[in-house]
């Protein structure tokens, strides 16, 4: 099971489009109930599925509005007893505005209007931190966590000063070394998962997808050029890359 937002869906797809390519004779089901999509393949009893939890833990209405409770994760009595789990958060941190899908943080007992994020992100991974180590049978079960996938919007990150989007990028940068190094958020990530005393491994995709400046829909996605999108990847394409190191992790 994935959990996360849309760069876990990204995984997601490319992973059941890799198995469907390996058995394109077996038989399949899809199905969604309430936020979790289910691709059954039947002949092998294997389900794939995707849990849309964007924060990891819970957004909940109440009286003064929406709710982003840094230390609640009640959702994850759907990922119980799950055989292999990829987790993934970040891409919805440091949204404002209308597109913010809450407007409080409840941390500690205490409602703020907001807060540092990156100090919000790394309470929330603490909560989800937790979970595993209450709720995860490692004799029974596989943890991974999605490293940060990053955007390309800045062209000043990758030596192209001036450069809006990844529209027109058609070529990954050389080396191995992104210019502007790697996002803060991978670091609180990696310092969160030492914490943790059951196992759990960096799916570590971070850098290898900055330098896919040419990987992203650009204006090719569904919303065309009203939409630019260089958050999201190609398929085929990169989430493919990722799913190979998984299987290789998996081994």
């Amino acid at each position: 099971m994935f959990v996360g937002d849309s760069l876990s869906r990204n995984q997601w797809l490319s992973l059941v489009c890799l198995l469907y390519t390996s058995q394109p004779k077996a038989n399949y089901n899809q199905t969604r109930v309430g936020d979790v999509s289910i691709f059954t393949f039947l002949d092998f009893g294997v389900q794939v599925m995707l849990d849309r939890r964007v924060y990891l833990v819970d957004v909940v209405m109440e009286k003064r509005g929406r709710i982003l409770k840094l230390d609640s994760i009640m959702g994850g009595k759907l990922w119980k007893g799950i055989d292999m789990l990829i987790f993934n958060t970040w891409h919805w941190w440091n949204r404002r505005g209308i597109s913010q899908p809450w407007d409080y943080i409840k941390v500690g007992g205490k409602y703020y209007k907001d807060m540092d994020r990156m100090v919000a992100f790394e309470r929330a991974l603490l909560t989800w931190a937790k979970w595993i180590e209450t709720n995860i049978d490692p004799s029974k079960q596989l943890v991974f966590f999605q490293g940060v996938s990053p955007s390309h919007y800045n062209g000043t990150d990758w030596g192209q000063p001036g450069v809006k989007s990844c529209s027109g990028q058609t070529q990954p940068l050389s080396g191995s070394t992104y210019p502007a190094g790697l996002p803060p958020a991978l670091t609180v990530q990696k310092n969160v998962l030492q914490t943790i005393q059951k196992p759990v491994t960096l799916l570590d995709v971070t850098n290898l997808s900055l330098l896919r400046k040419d990987g992203h829909p650009s204006i090719y996605g569904m919303n065309g050029k009203k939409g630019m999108d260089c958050s999201h990847w190609c398929l085929a394409g990169v989430p493919d890359t990722w799913n190979e190191l998984l299987y290789n992790l998996v081994l």
